[in-house]
C-alpha cells in the first residue's frame, strides 16, 4: 500500500500486510474471514459465493476495496454472511480519462509502434509516409458507459480534441456538454474510437463482442480502460487479424494479468499493464477512502462509499 495509507491505518488499527503484491489465494481469504474485523482488498482478491459459503457470519465484517470497480466480490453473497463492502469512487475518475487519451494518442498516432523502432535502432529518419496514422481532433469518439469515467473522456474529447460524442449508457443519460445517446450498435458504426468505460460484472461480459467490432469503421480504434472481460479477445483478435478494425489500446485484460498471445504480436495495439489509477497521488487519495470506509464503519457510522 502507498506510505500515507498504511500509516493512515496503522493509526486506527492493528494492521498486518501481506508481503505479496500477488491475489490472495481462496485459503487466504478464508483464514482473513476467520481472523481479521476488516480488510482491505484489491481486484486480483477473488471474494465469491463458494468462499464465503464456510461461513455462516464470519469474524471479518467489512470489505474495503482499493478501487471503483468491485466485480471480483460477490456482493450478495457479502450481504447474505453480513459482510459490508466498500469502494473509491471518485478519486479514479480523472486518472483513468488519462490513460483512455493515451491509449486513444497511442493508437490512432502509432506511437508505441514508433518507439519500438527507435529502440530497436531500425529509425532512417523522417519521410513523407512514415507511420501514418489517424488525426484525433474533429473525430467521433463513442463512449461505452456514461459514468463519471465515461463523462471524463468525453469532456476531454470535446474540449480538447473538438470531437464530436455519441455514448451508450444502460440508461438515459444527460450530461452538461453535447452529446447524443444511441444504441451500442449505433455507437459502434458511427464512431472513429469506441471508448469501453462501463462497470464490470456478469452483465456487461462480453459486451463487446463479434457483432460490435463488426460493425466499427475499418479505420477505427478500440480502447478498454474498464474490465477485462468486457471485451471478447478472441473476438478482437479477430477483427485486427481481418481489418475490420484499424486497432486498440487495452489497459486491462481478460484473463489478467495473462494477455492473449495473440495481441502481443500485433503491431496496431497498444497494450499497457493496467495503469488506470497509477499516480502517486491518485493511489494516495484510493487508500485514504477505504481507510475512511473502514473508520466509518468500525465506529458506527454510515459507511461513505458503501455498496453492500
Amino acid at each position: 500500500m502507498p506510505p500515507r495509507t498504511q500509516a493512515a491505518a496503522e493509526d486506527l488499527f492493528e494492521v498486518e500486510t501481506r508481503p505479496s503484491n500477488k491475489p490472495m489465494s481462496p485459503g487466504e481469504l478464508r483464514a482473513a474471514f476467520a481472523v481479521y474485523d476488516g480488510m482491505m482488498v484489491t481486484l486480483g482478491d477473488q471474494i465469491t459465493a463458494g468462499l464465503l459459503a464456510d461461513f455462516g457470519r464470519p469474524r471479518c465484517k467489512m470489505v474495503a476495496n482499493f478501487g471503483v470497480g468491485y466485480n471480483h466480490i460477490d456482493v450478495a453473497a457479502c450481504t447474505s454472511h453480513g459482510v459490508t463492502v466498500s469502494n473509491t469512487p471518485g478519486a479514479v475518475t480523472d486518472a483513468t480519462a488519462d490513460i483512455a487519451m493515451t491509449l486513444m494518442l497511442m493508437t490512432a498516432r502509432r506511437a508505441g509502434e514508433g518507439e519500438r523502432l527507435v529502440r530497436a535502432r531500425r529509425w532512417e529518419g523522417w519521410h513523407p509516409t512514415q507511420l501514418l496514422g489517424m488525426h484525433l481532433t474533429g473525430k467521433t469518439v463513442g463512449i461505452v458507459g456514461m459514468g463519471r469515467i465515461g463523462q471524463a473522456i468525453a469532456r476531454r474529447c470535446h474540449f480538447g480534441f473538438g470531437m464530436d460524442v455519441v455514448f451508450a449508457n444502460r440508461s438515459e443519460k444527460t450530461v452538461d456538454f453535447p452529446a447524443r445517446q444511441m444504441t451500442l450498435a449505433e455507437v459502434a458504426a458511427k464512431a472513429d474510437v469506441v471508448v469501453v468505460a462501463t462497470p464490470g460484472g456478469p452483465e456487461t461480459e462480453h459486451l463487446i463482442g463479434a457483432e460490435v467490432l463488426e460493425a466499427m469503421q475499418a479505420h477505427a480504434i478500440l480502447v478498454n480502460i474498464a474490465r477485462g472481460n468486457i471485451v471478447n479477445e478472441a473476438a478482437l483478435v479477430a477483427a485486427l487479424s481481418t481489418g475490420s478494425i484499424a486497432g486498440a489500446g487495452l489497459d486491462v485484460y481478460e484473463h489478467e494479468p495473462q494477455v492473449t498471445p495473440a495481441l502481443l504480436e500485433m503491431e496496431q495495439v497498444t497494450l499497457l499493464p493496467h495503469l488506470g489509477t497509477a499516480s502517486q497521488d491518485v493511489r494516495e487519495d484510493m487508500g485514504l477512502m477505504a481507510i475512511a470506509n473502514l473508520r466509518a464503519y468500525f465506529e458506527g457510522q454510515e459507511v461513505p462509499n458503501r455498496v453492500a
